[in-house]
């Protein structure tokens, strides 16, 4: 089970408002999955851009878990949400991130994301000083788990293609995170009450993508392959 740490004193912290747009939400106003995917996104290089590192690493997601707020509704239209973020801990070649949706003052989503950075010619490196020099040492206090579990096809899932649009791929060559949360919204929609996606491989440009789902998971397959995995469950 995915623990969602608080926001201590401790450590950087990096807070930035967004406006919902109209291209993030479905025919009833809410903000789509691919659309939380996106701003979590945004607000992890907004920040990591703020720290003012100087790194020829690039950060990637692994692993995105998100829960609803108790009591909370969801975001939609034309909301001004406040994300904050902060470093939940690190593993070796890995570190944990953090973050909160607000709408006036009131927790509305929490984020809990592995990312991993690695080198130009694409292989994870391990945790570089200059990180710690701006998180800080606060982040050794909890060691984060790198460790993924492999997934299995229920032998029962509707299989259907996933085409991919040029526009999915990003400036590392794959397809985009966010892009590959927008299978998720072909067969789920807000609100939900849990979701969480693990990146096992990288989609890649040209790549026939078949797109498996069950009632609460969903899993994209290459080749037979699995790439991505989904589970969730419904507010």
């Amino acid at each position: 089970m995915q623990e969602f740490v608080p926001l201590t004193d401790q450590g950087r912290r990096f807070r930035e408002e967004f406006l919902i747009r109209l291209g993030d939400v479905d025919v009833r106003g809410l903000l789509r999955l691919d659309g939380v995917a996106r701003l979590l996104q945004d607000v992890a290089t907004d920040d990591w851009i703020d720290t003012g590192v100087s790194s020829s690493d690039t950060w990637v997601v692994r692993r995105t878990t998100l829960r609803l707020s108790e009591g909370a509704e969801w975001p939609r239209y034309l909301d001004r949400v406040a994300l904050t973020t902060w470093c939940g801990g690190v593993g070796a070649a890995w570190a944990e991130r953090r973050t909160t949706f607000a709408f006036e003052d009131e927790a509305q989503i929490e984020a809990a994301a592995l990312w991993v950075p690695i080198d130009p010619t694409g292989h994870p490196v391990r945790m570089r000083e200059s990180f710690f020099a701006v998180y800080g040492d606060a982040v050794h206090a909890r060691k984060v788990s790198g460790r993924v579990a492999k997934p299995v096809v229920d032998e029962n899932a509707q299989r259907r293609a996933w085409p991919l649009r040029e526009a999915d791929v990003d400036v590392v060559g794959h397809v985009n995170n966010a892009a590959v949360w927008q299978a998720l919204s072909e067969v789920v929609a807000p609100p939900v009450q849990s979701v969480s996606v693990t990146h096992h491989a990288s989609i890649e440009r040209g790549d026939a993508v078949i797109l498996a789902s069950t009632p609460g998971s969903l899993w994209l397959v290459v080749d037979g392959s699995i790439r991505v995995s989904a589970q969730y469950s419904l507010a």
